[in-house]
């Protein structure tokens, strides 16, 4: 029996892509083993959205050919689409493929297994208008399951490569969504994170029908399901009906994310982010009216071009006065094609390393003063894994995203428990089954 290997750089969709292809191999008669073993092909998926994804990607390539020379080498994901001319330069690299097309992934392998020469297969992303249905059925050590929905973007923020590596937004159908998160049910996975790489865009190319309208089907008819996630969703797009839908919902999570990049108006235009913090903050205050204890985490980017010390204040004031429960901070890099890499003023490695740990600091301060009100009240945990310290420990998340661990017997993995808050310590607060 053949066996194959992965290594997953980036985000969910590319650890959801990689469950897929995974299967494919399963399919034909692989044998899935452990990255750091002998296999006979060893599978690396991608990640370009900064410097250093691509940096390591070409460390991970690098460490596969030296842990077995003889291997079939194959990289995929968002760095293979955007340079796989630079990853064509590494000896020992026998296959490179994008972002689409990966169901011909096992007949590219067996191709060169017969044939020895290197294969090339990029497709231009912008005529892609389909959207590449791999299903997966199961996630072998995991009790959350990722599920993409969505794929490609069409804002083209200034600093942002991923449209290109990625294409245009288009959606998985209704009916295979739900089939698909049903098999997911089905083997133990309870809880479910709706993801893409423009989740909320989810239906832009559908008519009449939209994330609102996929949650209520979800909820609807995928039986078992204990907790639905959307993994990322745009402020503009959280509109009334939206709402709506988390005030009927039994199992979508209190919990949303909902990038803002920059608190400064001036640095949002340069961006071509399509709001004002002013709507911004409109949104989460209407959000919280309705949900006042809602999880509201973020992505913020440091250091764009020409980011005054004025402007980063802006953008530290306006998230300490939004209190987030937790930032995603990130330096600004500098990527080749987009307009962001020419503009002028491109902020110094050493501000933009400052201002990190000043978010990071900020981070873990909201992070704190947002689970402390949750002391001694008791919330819903899905456990997900085991923890030792000194005594055993589960450890699971809560709706709003608050990690818990507690004393249980391992048979709870998996399981919707209800957990008494005793310490409020961030990360990992402890709590006690009841």
């Amino acid at each position: 029996m053949p066996t194959v290997a992965f290594y997953t750089l980036g985000c969910k969709v590319n650890n959801y892509e990689t469950e897929a292809i995974s299967q494919l191999f399963l399919n034909s008669g692989y044998k899935r083993v452990s990255f750091d073993e002998i296999a006979d092909v060893y599978i690396i998926n991608t990640c370009t959205v900064t410097n250093t994804g691509d940096k390591k990607s070409r460390q991970i390539i690098r460490r596969a050919i030296r842990k077995n020379p003889e291997a079939i080498i194959c990289v995929t994901g968002c760095y293979a689409q955007t340079k796989p001319n630079e990853i064509a330069q590494i000896e020992g690299v026998d296959i490179i493929i994008g972002t689409s097309g990966r169901e011909q992934i096992v007949d590219l392998v067996n191709k060169f297994r017969k044939t020895r020469i290197p294969i090339t297969y990029i497709k231009d992303v912008f005529r892609d208008v389909k959207f590449e249905n791999i299903p997966v059925i199961n996630y072998e050590s995991r009790t959350r399951a990722n599920l993409k929905i969505q794929e490609g973007c069409n804002n083209f923020c200034t600093y942002c490569i991923i449209p290109f590596a990625r294409g245009k937004m288009r959606s998985k159908d209704r009916i295979s969504v739900i089939k698909e998160a049903q098999n997911l049910v089905d083997h133990g996975h309870l809880e479910i994170i709706l993801t893409g790489i423009h989740t909320g865009g989810y239906g832009i190319d559908f008519e009449n029908y939209d994330l609102a309208d996929l949650i209520l089907d979800i909820e609807k008819e995928v039986k078992g399901i204990k907790r639905l996630r959307i993994s990322s969703i745009e402020i503009s797009q959280i509109d009334d009906k939206m709402i709506n839908v988390m005030k009927k919902s039994q199992i979508l999570a209190n919990h949303l994310h909902v990038p803002l990049q920059s608190g400064s108006n001036s640095v949002l235009e340069r961006m071509n982010r399509k709001y004002t913090t002013n709507e911004y903050l409109e949104k989460i205050n209407e959000i919280r009216k309705v949900f006042p204890n809602i999880a509201l985490t973020t992505d913020v980017v440091v250091g764009f071009p020409g980011e005054t010390n004025e402007e980063f204040t802006e953008t530290y004031n306006f998230i300490k006065n939004i209190g987030f429960s937790e930032l995603h901070v990130f330096p600004y890099s500098r990527r080749s094609g987009t307009k962001a890499a020419k503009m002028p003023n491109q902020v110094s490695e050493v501000t933009k390393s400052i201002r990190v740990n000043e978010l990071l600091t900020l981070s873990n301060q909201l992070a704190q003063k947002y689970i402390n009100q949750f002391k001694d009240k008791v919330i819903d945990v899905i456990f997900e894994e085991e923890f030792s310290d000194n005594k055993m420990y589960l450890i699971g998340h809560a709706a709003n995203y608050i990690k818990v661990k507690a004393l249980a017997n391992s048979a709870k993995i998996g399981q919707k428990c209800q957990v008494l808050i005793k310490n409020t310590t961030y990360p990992v607060t402890l709590g006690e089954l009841i």
